[in-house]
């Protein structure tokens, strides 16, 4: 038999695009396809105890609902597979393997559970089943927690352990160690196994690389992959590539029409609804070795460039960088953000600027095109100075725009050059110049609010800052709150902030209640239409 075998996870990696959502038909179709390829493995879905059965799902609550979907097809000569998060699903949920419709299980699990885990594993082989040992994060192991894995493994005889790139870090030469690693001490009946991840564009030439070099070697090797790269962020390793692979360097007889039949009836239109594969995000994370949703976190502040997002990353500590802790970065966010300075000179400047004239506010609400006319009956009559926050708007001219978001003055830092000084610039500590300083510098920490749902409302920052210069009454337009009727809360949709559609009311009532304690200090009329109580 082959030493080199192939295993498809697409209905288990695949599912967390979708939610393991396939819908049954496409389920035993990707099934049969993959069986008729002649792939020698296939992994079905997840088991876990905390979901409910759902025939269109690939994952189930225990091993009776793995029959209810896939029992009575044929699985020729290959190999069935479930998988276990460890802990997800207890022993009581999992029948012999011999009154089961798959073949083993493989359970995942991070290194400091390896111990529990392979306790665990040893269960599962008692009932029958080919085991396989995922040890995730694997870039997270040293030599000698290596070495202290392929111990456990040995004892427990597993039919195989797998290295797993979990967030997609590893280069050719970090898998030539892991692979020379383990092999050296692990038992030569045992099985190595590799699952990709394809950050940096490598899943595919890794698994080729890694065939190569344990060419002509006894022990199996198991490289996984998945149609057409579906899988969790930037995807896997594509079976059809793999296979392609294998048949012609390797002389296998893999069936690449079978998986071309499955690509074109199923998962090319689940590719159109929810698109996996390289990225940004997942470039970011690998690149600093971090977990993507901390990347994912950053970017939905949607105050950021790029470049403090990949400053902001380095200063995670290594402890932290795989294991996601929200208030850990969230604590990182507001460090970077500080950037004390003396502003006394920026406000007394600024109080003789503002303080004895009409002020227009302009903020980016859609009514600020729905309400046109009024804004314009407000200009003609007052003669306002302008003040927009973080854009410059299209059918008025600004006198001041007030720029407390790095990566809105980026966006805009052509457009601002062009005006010269037919404009000044307010702008907070944490944003910075590429040359020169902006005419007015507001210390950042000193206007945010930590305890908000929203720390760095730029809308209440500007208003402390009027307040504090001796302003009494201002007009504002195009603050209009937030509303989960409107399918964009701005009218240049690109400046919507993600996480105020789940947080819409709390930023309103958070707004109110300042508005309420602001208002025997500064008075604030708004011309157009808002969700703020006013």
């Amino acid at each position: 038999m082959k030493n080199i075998r192939l295993l498809d996870c697409t209905l288990r990696d695949g599912g967390y695009n979708n939610d393991w959502n396939f819908g049954h038909n496409t389920l035993v179709n990707v099934f049969n396809r993959v069986v008729s390829a002649g792939i020698d493995c296939i992994e079905i879905g997840f088991l876990d105890e905390r979901r409910d059965f759902d025939i269109n799902r690939s994952i189930m609550p225990d091993t009776d609902s793995i029959e209810k979907i896939y029992g009575g097809l044929k699985k020729g000569n290959t190999m069935v597979v479930a998988m276990i998060d460890y802990g997800t699903c207890g022993i009581e949920n999992i029948r012999p393997c011999s009154e089961s419709f798959i073949d083993g299980i493989r359970v995942i699990f991070k290194m400091h559970l390896m111990h529990e885990a392979l306790d665990f594993c040893r269960q599962l082989k008692s009932l029958g089943y080919k085991v396989f040992t995922q040890a995730v994060s694997f870039t997270t192991y040293s030599d000698e927690k290596i070495k202290e894995l392929v111990s456990l493994v040995n004892e427990v005889k597993p039919y195989a352990v797998s290295v797993v790139d979990t967030y997609g870090l590893m280069f050719r030469s970090d898998l030539f160690h892991y692979y020379e690693m383990v092999d050296k001490y692990l038992d030569p009946d045992i099985a190595f196994g590799y699952h990709a991840h394809n950050n940096f564009q490598l899943a595919f030439s890794n698994c080729i690389e890694l065939a190569n070099l344990h060419a002509g070697k006894p022990r199996t090797l198991l490289l996984d992959g998945s149609i057409y790269g579906m899988g969790k962020g930037c995807g896997n390793a594509p079976l059809e590539l793999l296979a392609m692979y294998m048949n012609g360097r390797f002389d296998s007889m893999y069936d690449l029409s079978q998986i071309l039949e499955a690509i074109d009836v199923n998962v090319s239109e689940l590719y159109r609804q929810y698109h996996w594969g390289y990225s940004l995000k997942g470039f970011v994370a690998a690149s600093n070795d971090c977990h993507p949703n901390y990347v994912s976190y950053l970017l939905d502040k949607k105050t950021l460039s790029l470049k403090s997002i990949d400053e902001i990353l380095k200063m995670i500590v290594e402890e932290k960088r795989l294991l996601y802790d929200k208030g850990y970065i969230e604590r990182l966010y507001q460090e970077y953000q500080k950037n004390t300075w003396d502003d006394t000179k920026s406000y007394m400047d600024l109080a003789s600027e503002l303080s004895n004239n009409n002020i227009l506010i302009l903020g980016p609400g859609v009514t600020i095109i729905e309400e046109k006319e009024v804004i314009d009956a407000f200009i003609k009559r007052y003669s306002p100075l302008i003040i927009s926050i973080n854009y410059l708007p299209e059918y008025w001219k600004s006198d001041f725009l007030f720029i407390t978001n790095s990566k809105r003055y980026v966006q805009q830092s052509a457009a601002i050059n062009k005006l010269g000084d037919t404009i000044k610039i307010m702008a907070t500590s944490n944003v910075t110049k590429a040359e020169g300083q902006f005419d007015y510098i507001m210390d950042y920490e000193s206007l945010i609010d930590p305890k908000a749902v929203f720390a760095d409302n730029s809308f209440i920052m500007l208003l402390k800052i009027l307040e504090k210069v001796g302003v009494r009454q201002v007009a504002v337009a195009g603050f209009d709150g937030y509303s989960s009727n409107r399918e964009s809360n701005y009218y240049i949709s690109k400046m919507e902030y993600d996480f105020a559609k789940q947080k819409g009311n709390e930023i309103n009532e958070y707004v109110n209640a300042f508005l309420g304690n602001m208002k025997d200090k500064l008075s604030v009329d708004f011309i157009t239409s808002t969700n703020y109580k006013v």
